[in-house]
């Protein structure tokens, strides 16, 4: 059992036992700032010993005398009534067993039987994809690979907005650049689409279709909208692959309007609505929303809010436990209105969450970059990717929490020293691997039962953190603290480099206890990465 919670039972037992009904969740647990204080402290005493007329510190007294001791070198009360444990270094030490032998499944949880769909990117197939939806994709992604790792079973989807004025426009984008393919005039609408990648994609209808479609008429129009939505769709499905993003579903909005479904959803909501000067609004403000919202125009058209209601109920239709939605920051009045919608339908609020992603600047120094090389677009995720890498651009777009703006440093992504942080990991787990191929001669003693100093010490009690790390970051849906986790693993792993020899001939037992640990560490670095969606190198 992770050592955390374990003492985290200890301490909930010996309070029961006093007489309290505590749960573990109640038992909190951290590391003191100054390590001569212990490994742990917990305040519980100072939480509930009014609950039985005690001073903190006689409360503190009576936990300790309750606590099983096993495992534990010493215990001491601090303050007002803090609990400080010291633990025995052979319990620390059997950290690196555990690691060793669950090796790629360390820190994976158990299987919660919680259906979760999270929903990303969901850009309009209207154009490459550009540093917000790369964004979305990075952070959706590892929420995805989170809740995975921590034992939910995850849907990741992705909705297509195949229908509505954007996809038109598109059309209309496409048709003045398939005209000047053919040599003939066409200006793009002012409103368009006047990014190069239609010119890519104008070329290949005129490959496929010569002049067949010079013609203005409805079905050319129609024409020029599907391939557009198709030909766009495959290119963002390739630089999701090239981002090492991947989809269980795609969904579309034009599947979403067939078969009445849409109008089937309003009249399920007729209790409701109400029609105010010929539109049809829905009564949102009855329940978390700031004011009704319009879901039919006085042209009898929808607004965008039905469509998007009756795919949410689809989606729930498949019994999932929870639904998520990534969404730009600017989805702000969006999230209100839809958990209104579905609370009409008996739906708790919290079926749905939103993670609402700020925005990205991109900088070379003290410039922003707002342009593609390409011009006529702004930089697009494949731009990025291909530039800087994979690694790095994922690493930096989650190593900061979703709700921040990012100015996402092009320099330092690309320097290949410490200060870049992810050079910085992967160095360490390279580094790793090297020490392990380097004495792979003289094996390894999974008892760690010679590691004592500091360095050592403080990388053990890093590396058990790693399974709770994974646990609250998948609960809070933050994995920005998973790269905070890494450069710690990280800083740690190069303090015991430089502080302890690792490799020793004339010493072979304290090597292969060091050898255990420097395996233990780079499994743990390797799964955080992954985590993450970036790669552990073995060289660099």
């Amino acid at each position: 059992m992770n050592i955390e919670n374990l003492l985290k039972q200890k301490i909930i037992e010996a309070v029961n036992k006093i007489g309290l009904d505590v749960q573990e969740d109640d038992a909190v647990l951290e590391h003191p700032k100054d390590e001569t204080r212990g490994d742990y402290a917990t305040n519980i005493a100072l939480q509930y010993c009014k609950k039985l007329n005690l001073k903190p510190r006689d409360f503190a007294l009576k936990i300790v005398e309750e606590l099983d001791h096993k495992g534990i070198e010493k215990i001491e009360i601090a303050g007002p009534g803090f609990i400080n444990f010291f633990l025995k270094s052979e319990i620390l030490q059997s950290i690196v067993k555990d690691v060793i032998s669950k090796n790629d499944n360390y820190g994976r949880g158990l299987q919660k039987g919680k259906k979760i769909n999270v929903e990303f990117v969901s850009a309009n197939p209207t154009g490459d994809l550009h540093l917000g939806h790369a964004r979305c994709a990075a952070i959706g992604d590892s929420i995805c690979r989170l809740y995975d790792f921590a034992g939910y079973e995850i849907t990741r989807e992705f909705y297509v907005n195949d229908a509505g004025v954007q996809v038109e426009k598109m059309g209309a984008s496409l048709r003045a650049r398939y005209l000047n393919e053919l040599g003939l005039e066409a200006k793009v609408p002012e409103d368009g689409y006047h990014g190069l990648d239609l010119v890519d994609i104008a070329k290949e209808l005129v490959t496929k279709y010569g002049d067949k479609l010079i013609a203005e008429n409805e079905q050319n129009s129609k024409t020029f909208v599907q391939e557009g939505i198709h030909l766009e769709l495959e290119k963002i499905k390739k630089d999701l692959t090239l981002f090492r993003v991947r989809f269980d579903v795609y969904s579309f909005e034009s599947d979403v309007r067939k078969d009445r479904k849409v109008e089937k959803t309003l009249d399920e909501y007729k209790e409701f609505t109400y029609v105010d000067n010929g539109a049809t609004f829905l009564k949102t403000s009855d329940f978390l929303d700031d004011k009704d919202r319009p879901v039919v125009k006085s042209d009898g058209s929808y607004t965008y809010l039905m469509p998007d209601i009756t795919y949410h109920l689809q989606k729930l239709s498949h019994g999932y436990d929870l639904l998520v939605d990534v969404l730009g920051a600017d989805h702000h009045g969006y999230t209100n209105r839809m958990r209104s919608a579905l609370m009409m339908k008996g739906y708790s609020a919290d079926i749905i969450d939103f993670e609402l992603v700020q925005v990205v600047r991109l900088m070379k120094g003290d410039v922003e970059v707002k342009m593609s090389k390409r011009g006529g677009t702004t930089v697009t995720l494949r731009e990025l990717a291909e530039e800087v890498g994979v690694d790095a651009t994922r690493y930096f777009f989650v190593a900061r929490a979703a709700t921040s703006h990012l100015d996402f440093d092009y320099d330092l992504a690309l320097d290949q020293s410490s200060s870049n942080p992810v050079y910085y990991a992967q160095y360490a787990h390279a580094r790793l691997c090297k020490l392990l191929d380097t004495g792979a001669d003289i094996g390894i003693d999974m008892s760690a039962s010679k590691l004592n100093e500091t360095a050592e010490i403080n990388l053990l009690k890093h590396l058990q953190e790693f399974p709770n790390t994974i646990e609250s970051c998948a609960k809070s849906r933050e994995p920005y603290k998973v790269a905070t986790y890494i450069q710690k693993l990280a800083s740690l792993t190069h303090a015991f480099y430089t502080e302890c020899r690792v490799i020793d001939r004339d010493n072979i037992s304290l090597s292969q206890s060091r050898l255990a640990l420097v395996k233990a560490s780079q499994i743990v670095m390797r799964n955080a990465l992954n985590v993450l969606g970036v790669n552990a190198p073995q060289q660099m």
